[in-house]
């Protein structure tokens, strides 16, 4: 363990010194990487800021809580607990209202139950689609978004049914 925190360190001295030994001006490359990242940061913002507005809309309007009562016996039947309904629509919103919610179900569940198991396999085989292709997307000319976010929201409802399917037995 104690090397594997070395990793980094030595990565960062070892680009160091190769940088000093082909004379590279590490502070002036520095600087201008930091001046081609500000143009991305702001061409950025307006996406992830609609992204973070939507899921909190999402959340305070009620509708995740409609669907979340509306989708439970549909998520059961695939053998998703409904307890976990809420955290399997919330994840593709928001990363940190999901990290919040799943210290909820572990509190009130316990961390070794079937539910909590379940609760922790959505939270880790699901990414927060949004905010990702808001981030990816931003700079694309073209906003063909409807295919790639469908396959991500699909891939992370088939990994939460499978992942649910194997804590049955695990």
């Amino acid at each position: 363990m104690k090397f594997l925190s070395l990793v980094l360190p030595l990565l960062f001295v070892s680009l160091f010194l190769y940088a000093l030994f082909r004379k590279v001006r590490l502070y002036d490359v520095f600087a201008d990487g930091v001046k081609q990242a500000v143009p991305l940061v702001l061409s950025l913002f307006p996406y992830l800021a609609t992204v973070l507005i939507l899921s909190e809309l999402f959340e305070r309007s009620g509708l995740s809580a409609m669907l979340t009562n509306a989708l439970a016996p549909v998520f059961k039947f695939l053998g998703i607990p409904p307890e976990i309904s809420k955290l399997v629509l919330l994840k593709p919103f928001s990363g940190s209202g999901s990290t919040a919610l799943l210290s909820e179900i572990l509190n009130a569940y316990g961390a070794d139950g079937y539910i909590a198991r379940c609760a922790c396999v959505c939270y880790g085989s699901s990414e927060t689609v949004f905010y990702v292709s808001a981030v990816y997307f931003a700079g694309v000319k073209q906003k063909k978004l409807l295919k790639p976010v469908a396959i991500a929201l699909f891939s992370n409802f088939v990994t939460v049914v499978f992942g649910c399917f194997l804590c049955r037995f695990l």
